[in-house]
């Protein structure tokens, strides 16, 4: 098994086809296919299979791709590190539920940075596929919430994974809407209020159970959803159709404009609130690089305004 045949295997499982890789490596088809069929001989398991539509990885397949990952990603940095040559970039990428302050910190971590040396990558993605790209070593650092309801099934899933969870913010749950919304000029809003309206969430793929929502009181009932994969449709959505979605209340303005507003949400006996634990998660036991503590002191000071910006709030109520 080389570094070369592990790389070709990497970017076979991530192209979903040998064509489409060779492409992309920039050699023959029967060279790949032959060096991918080299190194499941060597390692005695088949990593992929192969079909009319392309290539999936098997269970066994998956298992290795983890472990490659890991491999490839530490030989990149010794590389980088050693061998002297300036044209290696280096690499840093962060996965992240549909968070604006999560995009925001990411821009002005990258302002500090000479981009013509870094490859950086910020993926906007559904619940399980963050975790997976951390675990992966695809990302460094995913950001994710815990909840009362979602903790132990997402707890678990990180410690089958070898992966920590680092807090950042608690909150309460606020409701999500168009700043014309009939409902916008309320102090706070009620889930009875918010019946004839449109409950806004983000599909969440195969992985459809409540514990992997991003929404937090994802178990209340709600007469009418619509789903959607990205924050822009979100919007969008809120404005034609006067959708909601409850989240955290953390709006990045500069972002996402001020045509939105987080209006917090009114529990009653029957729909109480909950407590939303937003942080981040790495490798365990891992340190985290340069630009990778350098985007957590970005997120860090970004949420402190907005817990000084509460504050303020509830004195001067």
């Amino acid at each position: 098994m080389t570094i070369q045949q592990i790389y070709y295997a990497i970017t076979v499982s991530e192209c979903g086809s040998i064509n489409k890789a060779a492409e992309m490596l920039y050699i023959s088809q029967p060279s790949l296919t032959s060096a991918i069929q080299e190194l499941e001989k060597s390692i005695g398991i088949q990593i992929f299979n192969r079909t009319g539509r392309g290539v999936t990885v098997t269970n066994d397949g998956r298992e290795f791709l983890l472990y490659a990952r890991q491999v490839y990603s530490q030989y990149e940095q010794l590389r980088s590190r050693y061998s002297g040559d300036e044209k290696i970039r280096k690499k840093f990428a962060v996965s992240t539920q549909h968070y604006s302050f999560a995009i925001k910190a990411f821009v002005e971590m990258v302002k500090k940075f000479d981009t013509t040396e870094y490859d950086f990558a910020i993926m906007e993605e559904r619940t399980k596929e963050v975790i997976a790209d951390v675990a992966g070593i695809r990302s460094e650092i995913g950001i994710l919430y815990l909840s009362d309801f979602n903790r132990s099934a997402i707890t678990k899933l990180l410690r089958t994974n070898s992966l920590e969870f680092h807090h950042l913010i608690d909150c309460q749950a606020y409701v999500y809407i168009y700043k014309d919304h009939p409902l916008a000029k309320k102090k706070s809003i009620t889930l009875s209020q918010l019946q004839e309206y449109p409950c806004l969430q983000f599909d969440q793929g195969d992985s459809s159970s409540f514990y992997f929502a991003e929404e937090i009181l994802s178990t209340n009932e709600y007469p009418r959803i619509i789903k959607a994969n990205d924050r822009a449709t979100m919007l969008n959505l809120m404005i034609g159709l006067n959708g909601y979605t409850l989240c955290s209340g953390i709006i990045c303005e500069e972002l996402n404009g001020d045509d939105y507003i987080a209006v917090p949400y009114k529990e009653d006996e029957s729909n109480p609130n909950s407590h939303m634990e937003i942080g981040y998660i790495t490798k365990k036991n891992s340190v985290l690089s340069e630009v990778g503590s350098m985007y957590i002191e970005e997120l860090k000071k970004y949420l402190s305004t907005v817990t000084a910006g509460r504050k303020k709030k509830t004195a001067a109520r």
